[in-house]
């Protein structure tokens, strides 16, 4: 294990300009700290590790959203918050729409953003393909971080993501396959590539973003149900 430590998490951001007040410091120790505490009576997470935590989960997250000047983010599948916590804590004029379809990880965000006193953030408990119906296409962004396959999950974000909007998946090594595997589910939800950007974490493991630009307009054919999508993705 490579040695990333809080430190490091703060150095990294300021090479990049980014300089944490203190109260900012302050949050992201309150959200390793909580994740832990929770994480004891729901599994949220396999990484609890103060270090680990600042660097697979903090430093990971806010890495594609550096320097945006989005105005809103919707994070389909968020799990434990991440990608959108950490990027809210960044940048706190950020509106936040999370959803999640379980219950008792809603109730984990709820707890965070009362204690971080996070305001503007939107914790709902609804499956992306069903908020889809009555609120496309409204978001400067769209991201999902390990939820599922690109073929899959573009049909479930991009219709939620403006014309002019950003679609961000964040995978792991398996990436290029997958972009490779949406290049038809891409095209018909209109959108297209725009970069891919690799990182090597400390410990030699490989995080890849996807970055999507949302051209026109979606099918409002799309997205299906879930059965659906899962089963003939595009």
């Amino acid at each position: 294990m490579g040695s990333f430590t809080k430190t490091t998490f703060l150095e990294k951001l300021k090479e990049q300009g980014v300089v944490l007040t203190q109260r900012q410091q302050q949050q992201f120790a309150a959200y390793a700290k909580l994740l832990a505490q929770w994480n004891e009576k729901m599994n949220l997470t396999a990484i609890v590790e103060e270090n680990a935590v600042y660097e697979k989960h903090f430093y990971d997250s806010v890495l594609p959203f550096l320097h945006t000047n989005a105005t809103s983010l919707c994070d389909v599948g968020a799990g434990a918050g991440f990608p959108s916590i950490p990027v809210k804590i960044l940048y706190p004029d950020l509106e936040i729409t999370i959803l999640e379809p379980l219950a008792k990880r809603i109730r984990f965000l709820e707890a965070l953003c009362s204690e971080l006193q996070l305001t503007n953030v939107h914790c709902l408990h609804v499956r992306a393909e069903e908020y889809a119906a009555a609120h496309r296409e409204c978001f400067d962004i769209v991201s999902a971080r390990a939820v599922a396959s690109l073929p899959v999950l573009s049909e479930l974000c991009l219709p939620l993501v403006r014309v002019g909007g950003q679609f961000i998946a964040m995978k792991g090594p398996g990436a290029k396959e997958e972009v490779l595997a949406a290049k038809h589910a891409i095209e018909t939800l209109g959108a297209r590539l725009e970069k891919q950007e690799e990182t090597l974490l400390s410990d030699g493991a490989v995080r890849i973003n996807v970055f999507y630009y949302k051209e026109k307009t979606t099918n409002k054919k799309y997205p299906r149900n879930y059965g659906q999508i899962k089963k003939h993705p595009l």
